[in-house]
């Protein structure tokens, strides 16, 4: 079941979850899983859990086997998500999201172009402006410190993965927001299949923001994208 603690609280039927220490990623979905399909049922209330996993590599439902270039580096999890190769590790908040995309409208686009209008609206509390791409999935920030692109263009890199899966209208996975992991860990794959950008942390961008203040930030900012 999802931790219990003092940080546990429900908002607007929503219960929201803070693990301490390094979850283990079977573990997680396993417990995402159970109650995703509680929350299918009736049985229990929607639920976000922010956490962190040790590092390692997932493999989405569209994960291209030339994406994964250090196969040895850490374990590879196959994921029935969206999306391809993605890393997770210490330093990153990775934020379940098991909600009701079904009273929310059922409309699957929608609801992850509310997940990236969260995660734009957390990063806005830091002064940090996300940007939405087409063709790239995931948050990005412009990096005119670099230099520009092969094209010309200011240089990008991701602050932000999305992927998710549901279950009768019912969602699991979700996000993980680049707070201050191991940046060189993202060498042993193509995240997300982008070759010509890289990736990004808050730390990295020079802000001295802690784990705390991102889920503050995250909170702080979910009823205003998430309104039923």
């Amino acid at each position: 079941m999802l931790p219990s603690s003092a940080e546990n609280r429900a908002k607007n039927a929503i219960q929201w979850h803070i693990s301490d220490g390094i979850i283990a990623y079977e573990d997680a979905i396993r417990v995402m899983e159970a109650r995703a399909g509680r929350i299918i049922t009736g049985e229990e209330p929607e639920a976000i859990w922010l956490l962190e996993h040790p590092p390692l590599y997932t493999a989405g439902t569209s994960a291209n086997a030339a994406d994964l270039t250090d196969p040895g580096r850490f374990p590879v999890h196959a994921t029935k998500r969206g999306g391809q190769y993605t890393y997770h590790g210490p330093g990153q908040r990775v934020v379940y999201v098991m909600l009701d995309v079904g009273k929310r409208g059922h409309d699957v686009r929608r609801f992850v172009q509310q997940l990236e209008e969260w995660v734009i609206a957390t990063l806005a509390a830091f002064n940090i402006t996300g940007l939405i791409r087409e063709g790239r999935v995931g948050v990005w920030v412009a990096r005119p410190d670099k230099p520009l692109t092969a094209t010309g263009q200011t240089a990008e890199d991701k602050i932000a993965a999305i992927g998710i899966r549901l279950r009768k209208w019912v969602s699991f996975h979700g996000i993980s927001i680049n707070v201050d992991p191991d940046l060189e860990h993202f060498s042993g794959i193509v995240p997300c299949g982008i070759t010509e950008h890289g990736v990004t942390s808050l730390i990295d961008l020079g802000l001295p923001v802690t784990m705390e203040d991102v889920d503050v930030a995250l909170r702080q900012s979910f009823d205003s994208v998430f309104e039923i």
